[in-house]
């Protein structure tokens, strides 16, 4: 039976300070471990020279409902249903025997636990590489992450239903694409239009470019691939419903006129975001799509003469270890620390992919418009594509990353990150045979 009186503060006070500093205490030890630090590793290679094969084809993701709305920290809405329907877009391409196949997936971004069964799966279909990446919608489904910070931050608690729905309409996309190969030839224009971007933290400002690649079969467009930088972040954050933003409908509007295929790849995307007023809510996303298209148009494509080269090299990059200098207050950056390295891997994918006069570069993660200029430099590269095999967060120049500045303050990792991702690269540009 307690006598309802209260402890004197000389009892309490000690204690509770006793209790807090054990607290700070165990959250600063060092619970990272070692962080073993290596050269890039090849994780496969492939060459292929002759006339061109393409497949494509389109599948609707189907979540089972009711799923968490991705995109933002809490609190999330919960949705009930599709609007417009989420849809996994693949397109295989095929040349000397060397098949290839690219995934674009409405989602915030993609783990490697997806990357890796959707490979499984597309090896069963005849498919030996595939490379799988995000449109980064802020307004799909989430719970497909096992990391709590990713859980947290942006795709809500882990499902399995999440992954399998995710892996499923992918999967699928690069069988039926893989099953309708042709001959096709390769076609490559570029358009810009900078009022359409904007830097949203600072740091170099976004161009507004968008490459568009036909791979036009004998009677009409197999698939297109476009390239553009810019955050879909159109749709409101409470809406109800899941949505594939601009991406989602530029690709309708594309395939409606076509009858093709398109996917929509995301450049160096880390500090770009759409500048875009007409409407509000779902009418901005739907113009944004409009615009982009009609830039899609002014990029009048020029077709590739003769056999085309397809090279593929893809990389292992052992990570610096977490930094949560810019993240957290500097008396819990111990415990910030300690934080991320229980979510943030020591080992991420950078790819080298060549397709006649493209040589793409991939990351997992979004690269600023500065990161992206650096890995082109640095490879030959004429494009860096996000998003894609896994997520590792933000990728600012080592300059931003020391001043604070840019979205370096939603790094993961130290300065070091770029000069990381930045060599790996480079030994996949030479796998592959990059021009330089």
């Amino acid at each position: 039976m307690s006598s309802g009186r209260r402890l004197p503060w000389r009892t309490w006070v000690p204690f509770a300070l006793l209790t807090a500093g054990a607290a700070y205490a165990l959250a600063s030890w060092n619970w990272c471990g070692p962080w073993v630090e290596h050269a890039p590793t090849v994780l496969s290679r492939m060459r292929g020279e002759g006339p061109l094969r393409a497949g494509a084809a389109r599948v609707e993701l189907r979540p089972s409902f009711p799923v968490v709305v991705a995109g933002y920290p809490p609190p999330r809405a919960e949705a009930n249903a599709a609007e417009p329907p989420l849809h996994a877009r693949a397109v295989v391409v095929e040349a000397g025997g060397v098949r290839v196949g690219l995934v674009s997936l409405e989602l915030l971004f993609v783990t490697p636990e997806v990357t890796e069964r959707v490979r499984a799966r597309a090896r069963e279909a005849g498919v030996g590489e595939v490379l799988v990446m995000a449109t980064h919608t802020h307004s799909s489904f989430g719970g497909y992450d096992t990391r709590l910070v990713a859980q947290v931050s942006g795709t809500g608690r882990y499902r399995s239903d999440a992954v399998e729905s995710a892996v499923a309409g992918a999967s699928e996309a690069v069988a039926r694409a893989a099953a309708s190969l042709t001959d096709v030839t390769l076609e490559v224009g570029k358009a810009e239009d900078a009022g359409l971007v904007y830097t949203r933290t600072g740091g170099q400002a976004p161009d507004g470019a968008l490459t568009r690649v036909v791979l036009r079969g004998v009677r009409a467009p197999v698939a297109e691939l476009l390239v553009f930088a810019a955050h879909p972040a159109l749709i409101p954050r409470q809406r109800e419903r899941v949505d594939p933003d601009y991406p989602g409908r530029l690709s309708a509007l594309r395939e409606a006129a076509s009858g093709g295929v398109t996917l929509l790849l995301q450049g160096a995307v880390g500090n770009a975001s759409v500048a875009y007023s007409e409407g509000q809510g779902v009418e901005r996303a739907e113009g944004f799509a409009r615009a982009l298209s009609a830039l899609a148009e002014r990029a009048e494509p020029v077709s590739t003469q003769g056999p085309v080269t397809l090279s593929l090299a893809r990389m292992s990059a052992a990570m610096p270890r977490p930094d949560s200098t810019r993240l957290v207050p500097g008396f819990t950056r111990s415990a910030g620390d300690n934080v991320l390295c229980a979510s943030a891997p020591r080992e991420a994918e950078v790819d080298a992919l060549r397709l006649g006069p493209l040589s793409l570069i991939t990351v997992p993660g979004e690269p600023t418009t500065g990161a992206g200029v650096e890995l082109r430099e640095r490879t030959g590269a004429t494009h860096v594509l996000a998003l894609a095999n896994g997520y590792v967060g933000y990728v600012d120049t080592p300059e931003l990353v020391r001043a604070h500045e840019g979205e370096s303050m939603r790094q993961y990792f130290g300065a070091g990150l770029l000069e990381r991702l930045n060599v790996a690269a480079q030994v996949a540009a030479d796998a592959a045979g990059f021009p330089r």
